[in-house]
């Protein structure tokens, strides 16, 4: 099983990233996808998540209107378009796989959002 993040990078105030997470080794298309964030000296957070076939939907308050997750199942794919970034976005990004009992995360990739 693979969980792999990547496109997180150094962006100015207001900038966007993509961020895309590949999965492996799995039924991706069964599992609900999500992304998670923690800052330095914070807890995890959950950011956005979207359903097994990508129906649904749902973001964090403090994202909401700027951050865009989707998925592709024939890529084993999903993505999160980050837009209008604030320096408050910065951390490192997890992507989270589940499904029932089973459960999978990435390694998590920086973002980091400074002038």
């Amino acid at each position: 099983v693979r969980v792999v993040e990547s496109g997180g990078g150094l962006v100015q105030p207001g900038g966007s990233l993509r961020l895309s997470c590949a999965a492996s080794g799995f039924t991706f298309s069964r599992y609900r996808m999500s992304w998670y964030r923690q800052a330095p000296g914070k807890e995890r957070e959950l950011v956005a998540a979207i359903t097994s076939a990508g129906g649904s939907t749902n973001y964090a308050d403090s994202v909401k209107g700027r951050f865009t997750i989707s998925r592709d199942n024939a890529k084993n794919t999903v993505y999160l378009q980050m837009n209008s970034l604030k320096p408050e976005d910065t951390a490192v990004y997890y992507c989270y796989a589940h499904w029932g009992t089973n459960n999978h995360w990435g390694q998590g990739t920086q973002v980091t959002v400074s002038s």
